[in-house]
């Protein structure tokens, strides 16, 4: 018997030895489970990271692109617009300077219709007529003034005020000295005025 109690208690150490094993086999597996399931944790915040680094970076080159495209459509809207004002405003020096022959003219103009030599002053009406017109072609315009209309200091160049004659008249414009001329959409001479207090 005692053989056989000795053989039990093998086996039962063996058992108890195999179930040890069992357990540290199953312990390991645990172990190695826990680790893949950190690492895939792991890797998985790495690659969550990377996703969001990669997002906020493709976020910054899009607003750095939206940007640059803004200010490439203002340059091409601003560059426009100065080669238009350019094109309109490129004969302004010599406008400016056939401005004081164009008053010298009128003025002429008025004397000579005080003679009575008419076909003389046909002619100067047509050779006046034809310079003002050529002007008028090359985008001069007359700025138009009146007795009487409101005075504007973006517009009008006042030289003095005179007492009004009329009650109705003061702040206005009582009299033109000096025409005023637009350039296209440019104020190339303010006309002068006499305004009422």
């Amino acid at each position: 018997m005692s053989k056989k109690v000795k053989h039990k208690k093998t086996d039962r150490n063996d058992n108890h030895k195999n179930t040890e094993r069992q357990d540290n086999v199953e312990q390991k597996e645990k172990e190695q489970v826990q680790e893949q399931e950190t690492a895939v944790d792991e890797s998985g915040k790495q690659q969550d990271d990377e996703m969001r680094k990669l997002k906020e970076e493709l976020q910054k080159e899009k607003e750095r692109y939206l940007r640059l495209f803004a200010e490439f459509e203002n340059y091409k809207k601003r560059t426009s617009k100065e080669r238009i004002e350019l094109f309109s405003t490129a004969n302004k020096e010599l406008m400016e300077a056939l401005l004081p022959v164009l008053d010298d003219f009128e003025r002429g103009l008025a004397e000579i219709e005080k003679s009575d030599d008419n076909g003389f002053i046909e002619g100067m009406k047509l050779i006046f007529n034809k310079f003002k017109n050529t002007l008028v072609q090359k985008g001069l315009k007359d700025i138009e003034v009146k007795k009487g209309d409101e005075f504007n200091p973006d517009i009008h160049d006042a030289i003095t005020q005179i007492p009004a004659p009329e009650e109705d008249l003061k702040g206005k414009i009582i009299d033109v000295v000096e025409k005023g001329y637009m350039l296209g959409d440019t104020i190339i001479r303010y006309p002068k005025v006499v305004t009422g207090r």
